[in-house]
């Protein structure tokens, strides 16, 4: 069973409608030029830590000093539905909304059938305007806050300047579908003026986890220039991580198989270090799963929503900044 939750969800009643048009989305744009930088919370509607950040955020009246400032509040038909008792069954209604980007062939193949589908066209213009994008989102499982930049060496040079005290996770993503994070520019090696982060920022119930969310939007927005260093409350920040932590490269991942029911061999949780090759994690479709090279880190191993096709593990080699 995982553990209760510490916080409750955020009122955000004066800030679903937003300003542009689009119920959730908020945008501003100073006089001076600068990046188009956006902020997204609740792509799953059961991940508060996100919500509370921007709701702080909003309710500060932060405004851009230079270049546009987006703030989006993604799944509110999920965040709407979110009980206590059941805190788990709202991540989405239907699909999950980050598993629906990229070229979206569903808008083509009549497949394009539920709230997040829907939602993700609304989206779509706003997220295809921003230059740089912070995705805040929390975890299933208890563990470390992971900062995950996708595959390119750009994006993790920027979430190194960050300096958060988080474990950076360089990855592919899903074979489920495309994150959020990997839309568009954000996954081409030559836009190198667009960077985008999605931060996991601890188990989905945890207090902790809105001190991250809101550590994270301290930097983010600092380094993006979009405001100054000193337009952001201090209380916001944390301790800085190691200057000179590894960043995780994830080489595989598990996908549950059709008709699996996987378990694990213990409680694994992401940054466990197994040191030979071949160690048993568990078992997908009866099948062992092992690890596939020396000092192989696990990253995000769950079992709560391991239905087929799902991500279950991912295995990464550390490597030296």
């Amino acid at each position: 069973m995982p553990p209760p939750f510490e916080i409750s969800p955020p009122d955000m009643g004066p800030w679903l409608a937003g300003n542009t048009g689009t119920p959730g989305v908020w945008r501003w744009t100073a006089a001076e030029p600068g990046r188009h930088v956006m902020v997204s919370a609740l792509v799953h509607g059961n991940e508060l830590c996100g919500a509370w950040a921007v709701r702080e955020l909003l309710s500060r009246g932060l405004r851009p000093r230079r270049g546009t400032l987006s703030v989006v509040l993604a799944n509110l038909e999920a965040f709407a539905r979110f009980d206590p008792q059941r805190p788990h069954v709202s991540r989405y209604l239907h699909t999950d909304l980050n598993r629906l980007w990229g070229d979206m062939p569903w808008r083509h193949d009549g497949t394009a059938t539920g709230s997040e589908h829907r939602r993700a066209l609304e989206l779509l213009p706003h997220v295809e305007a921003s230059d740089w994008l912070l995705d805040l989102h929390s975890m299933h499982e208890p563990g470390p806050p992971l900062a995950l930049t996708g595959p390119l060496a750009h994006h993790a040079a920027h979430a190194a300047a960050l300096g958060l005290g988080a474990l950076r996770v360089a990855d592919g993503g899903h074979k489920a579908g495309v994150r959020l994070r990997d839309h568009g520019r954000y996954g081409r090696a030559e836009a190198r003026e667009a960077f985008a982060l999605l931060v996991e920022c601890g188990y989905h119930g945890a207090r902790s986890s809105v001190d991250v969310a809101l550590d994270a939007l301290a930097r983010f927005l600092a380094l993006s220039a979009v405001v100054d260093a000193t337009d952001i409350p201090r209380h916001w920040r944390q301790d800085a991580g190691p200057a000179d932590a590894p960043l995780l490269v994830v080489t595989d991942a598990v996908t549950v198989a059709p008709d699996s029911v996987p378990v694990f061999v213990q409680p694994w949780k992401s940054g466990d270090r197994i040191a030979k090759a071949g160690t048993l994690i568990g078992w997908n479709a009866a099948l062992p799963v092992t690890t596939p090279y020396d000092d192989c880190v696990l990253v995000m191993p769950t079992l709560l929503h391991a239905r087929p096709g799902a991500t279950l593990v991912r295995f990464a080699r550390a490597t030296l900044p």
